[in-house]
């Protein structure tokens, strides 16, 4: 008869992985595990394909990756015969020609079991029904004669439906006894209550203790904040992990009768602005890093836009890796200038000033015959930012450093910016961050710096950078109100358009002008041509353009603003009628 055990320690590896980076992710499983070796736990959690890196999109389809995890796998399964903590390591496993999102119970010296993700998530950034084969709602694991349900992600966050299992309700009916959940949860504003109410309603469910572990790291857009947490049967909050950071941390569960409870570290979490900062400096030193660049070059214009990126790539990188630009022309005023140059100094970064009238006045000599009798007009003005991003691009081109993009949310939705000019970059980390909160953001960092962040402390931007009215300064004493409404009413009729899917007469009749619904509405769409070739930048809110709203470019229909007509009833079969109340239901 088996020992009741009535302790047991649980090591929580919340750790940074690199897509397909398969040896340098197991080596960070291996000095976690013996981490947990020397904490004297029973075993180690790591997050969702962490043997992969998450989300490994269609580079997990090809043969030769799937062979490299499972070898990695299959070592790291050996190494277990040293009687220290087994490892459940997340891993994409094929199995009988299928290929699955696996957790592997690595114990003894050998894979001791798998667990394949039932439940696949097929929305938002999510695609994984056509990766991954579902797999069935298997009972438990069993770890020192502890019975352990390992639901992987998604197969804790919706209920039993149709196409949906309850896989935690299954497990308790099986006699699992704590509740482990690797996940890759990306980040969104506010995400960390939305994980929390679903592990309390699995946690009501199963009157389990339930262990919810993320991975953090940058990938692409997506950035991934960590926050893991536990929860107890009686859903106090027994662990909260750091976000935004890796931490490996032992949790030690006690036996109370026939229920397990635990007590461990409880970190503050960011929340809202401060939480959306840290994730765009995550974002962006993940990016670069990975992706091999020495640093970061931008254009700073004296503007709030490029402040606050100028800012976020020196708390990501450090200054040294941070390399500004100015890039003045006529219509620069000079307190721009001497503002960019305040802010370079602030930073402590490499800052130079490289005039483009001599290269702008080529342009247009050579242009001259072809603009003959036509007058001037937008064409002009694009020529200034084409210039710079030419130059910015031929910088780079010399040095290997990356170009920073530094457009945000408000500009990329109304196509407020120009292709082949200041687009020009290879990431943005405010695309997914609207204007009125760049404001909100640069305040916020001249009085608060993240945790870990690599920038100096105190005033960083200078105040007139925020306070001055924002200007492209492509003539004569420009603002962008000239041609856009203010900002605090254009993100708020861009939240409903593009988060909220909003028809427009709800719009309007939440007091928005008809005339600027329409028009914001008709900007948003003939700009999606720009949107598709804009650089990737950091996710932050729950639909950002690219990985969330994915729109056709070729596309005719206009929402009129004129009301929408009830269904015509007599054209509808009884079952039609059937499918859409379910639907809307």
């Amino acid at each position: 008869m088996t020992e009741r055990l009535n302790e047991f320690a649980v090591t929580l590896a919340q750790l940074n992985p690199t897509m397909g980076d398969i040896e340098d992710n197991a080596a960070k499983a291996r000095a976690a595990r013996a981490q947990a070796k020397s904490d004297g736990s029973d075993l180690v959690l790591f997050p969702e394909l962490f043997i992969a890196g998450y989300p490994p999109e269609d580079l997990v389809q090809k043969p030769a990756f799937q062979a490299a995890c499972r070898a990695a796998i299959e070592s790291l399964a050996r190494e277990t015969a040293d009687g220290g903590p087994a490892m459940l390591v997340g891993t994409p496993w094929v199995e009988e020609g299928r290929l699955y999102n696996a957790c592997a119970l690595l114990d003894g010296g050998r894979i001791a079991s798998l667990r394949f993700k039932c439940n696949l998530p097929n929305y938002g950034v999510f695609d994984e029904k056509r990766l991954f084969a579902r797999g069935p709602a298997a009972g438990p694991v069993t770890v020192r004669g502890v019975r352990i349900g390992v639901p992987i992600c998604e197969d804790i966050w919706l209920e039993e439906s149709e196409d949906y299992e309850n896989v935690v309700e299954t497990l308790a009916e099986t006699g699992a006894e704590i509740i482990l959940v690797p996940n890759g949860s990306p980040y969104a504003r506010d995400k960390n209550d939305v994980r929390l109410s679903v592990a309390v309603a699995r946690v009501t469910e199963s009157g389990l203790p339930l262990v919810y572990l993320n991975q953090v790291c940058g990938q692409d857009e997506l950035v991934f904040d960590g926050a893991s947490f536990a929860l107890n049967g009686d859903l106090s909050l027994a662990a909260q992990l750091p976000a935004f950071e890796e931490s490996i941390v032992t949790l030690r569960f006690t036996r109370n009768g026939e229920d397990w409870r635990c007590t461990g570290p409880i970190a503050e979490q960011p929340e809202g602005d401060k939480a959306d900062y840290a994730a765009c400096v995550l974002g962006l030193r993940d990016y670069v890093s990975k992706n091999g660049f020495p640093g970061v070059l931008l254009g700073i214009s004296g503007g709030i836009d490029s402040a606050l990126c100028a800012a976020i790539a020196v708390d990501a990188l450090g200054a040294d890796q941070v390399h500004g630009v100015m890039l003045p022309y006529r219509y620069t005023a000079a307190h721009s200038i001497a503002d960019a140059s305040e802010l370079a100094g602030h930073l402590g970064i490499r800052y130079e000033v490289l005039p483009i009238a001599e290269a702008v006045n080529g342009f247009e000599t050579i242009l001259s015959g072809i603009f003959k009798n036509l007058p001037p007009d937008i064409t002009e003005e694009n020529l200034q930012a084409r210039t710079r991003g030419t130059l910015l691009m031929a910088i780079s081109n010399k040095t290997g450093l990356m170009v920073v993009t530094t457009g945000n949310k408000s500009e990329m939705s109304v196509g407020y910016a120009t292709l082949y000019g200041d687009m020009n970059g290879g990431f943005n980390p405010i695309k997914d961050i609207y204007k009125t909160q760049v404001f909100r953001l640069a305040s916020l960092r001249n009085g608060w710096k993240p945790e870990g962040a690599l920038g100096p402390a105190g005033e960083v931007i200078p105040p007139d950078i925020i306070t001055r009215p924002p200007t492209a300064e492509l003539r004569e004493n420009q603002t962008d109100q000239d041609t856009l409404p203010p900002y605090d009413v254009l993100d708020a009729i861009l939240e409903r358009l593009v988060e909220r899917e909003q028809p427009l007469d709800q719009i309007i009749a939440a007091g928005f002008d008809r005339e600027i619904v329409t028009r914001i509405d008709r900007l948003l769409n003939v700009a999606e041509y720009k949107r598709r070739q804009a650089a990737p930048g950091v996710k932050v809110t729950a639909r950002n353009f690219g990985r969330d709203r994915r729109y056709p470019i070729t596309n005719r229909f206009r929402d009129k603003g004129e009301g929408v007509s009830a269904p015509d009833e007599t054209l509808m079969s009884r079952g039609s009628r059937a499918s859409i109340d379910a639907f809307e239901g």
